[in-house]
């Protein structure tokens, strides 16, 4: 329980830090976020509100495509994300600003984040512990019809990012570029870090071969 928990906080750490290297680079909101700024420009409250409100209907059409009950744990990774990225914006990234660097700096910034997002969500989907709904979401899609983690990931990146533009969200190529590479980089570090995470767990070998 402790290497799988410890796993699932690190991958969390690493998702978190990319989704703050893909705000500080300052080229657009990522799909998620930007919808939940669209929402709010229009209905008011804060982005954050929206968040967890959206998360909570997620939770259902979760369990609606998985034919299951809702996963009333999947409020503790909601609730996890919430502090992490706040470490990581309020605390690490607080003194950073990327909106008078170089252009080129900012897309390396933006392109890093994409990445780091990718390794941290391929991690922390491993321990199989409650996911965020909105990281469920692609795994339901993938599951509900036979698709590839990264088929899934792409499907639920493009409807989100044409909601978001539909409602006047802050879509550019930080927005994009998770549409278009993150569910290829989630497949390429799930299916790296897959063989790893059960030969390194204490079980060893054998829950590796129990796995596949």
């Amino acid at each position: 329980m402790l290497y799988r928990a410890t796993v699932y906080l690190v991958g969390m750490l690493i998702n978190f830090f990319g989704v703050a290297l893909l705000i500080n680079a300052t080229l657009g909101a990522g799909f998620w976020t930007s919808f939940f700024i669209g929402v709010s420009d229009h209905f008011g409250y804060t982005v954050g509100f929206w968040y967890g409100a959206f998360q909570l209907i997620i939770i259902f059409i979760n369990a609606k495509l998985m034919n299951s009950l809702p996963e009333s744990r999947a409020v503790v990774p909601v609730f996890l994300e919430s502090l992490i990225l706040d470490f990581w914006l309020e605390f690490v990234f607080a003194p950073v600003n990327l909106s008078t660097a170089p252009y080129a700096l900012q897309v390396l910034t933006l392109l890093a984040g994409v990445g780091f997002i990718g390794l941290g969500v391929a991690i922390y989907i491993l321990p199989q512990f409650p996911r965020a709904p909105v990281d469920q979401l692609f795994l339901a899609v993938s599951s509900r019809f036979q698709l590839s983690l990264q088929t899934g990931q792409t499907l639920v990146a493009v409807i989100m990012t044409s909601l978001a533009l539909a409602i006047g969200g802050p879509v550019g190529l930080g927005t994009l570029a998770p549409m278009l590479f993150l569910g290829p980089v989630i497949q390429y570090f799930y299916t790296r870090a897959y063989p790893i995470y059960y030969r390194l767990h204490p079980g060893g070998e054998v829950a590796y071969q129990e796995s596949v």
